[in-house]
């Protein structure tokens, strides 16, 4: 598990991000990042992002008033099975 701090970069962090899953993180492998939130759009947009590109959003929390950490794993989303109902 890697941490990776993209506060320096304010609302431009979406491509680090990305990259840095790609490059710097191994198949299975779990991320922390850690970003600002301001109006919180953000956390919708690396929920979408990471659904785009197949990764695994694990965890997102608040860090304090202005910081956000989400937890990403490199891997494709689980889903669950869905068996049919016999009526």
């Amino acid at each position: 598990m890697k941490r990776y701090d993209l506060r320096p970069l304010k609302d431009n962090f979406y491509d680090r991000m990305l990259e840095l899953l790609s490059t710097d993180i191994k198949e299975d492998e779990n991320a922390i990042f850690l970003f600002e939130i301001g109006d919180f759009s953000p956390i919708q947009n690396v929920a979408d992002l990471m659904k785009e590109n197949e990764y695994t959003l694990m965890n997102s929390l608040k860090f304090n008033e202005v910081d956000w950490t989400v937890v990403i794993k490199k891997t494709k989303p689980q889903v669950a099975a869905v068996e049919a109902v016999e009526e």
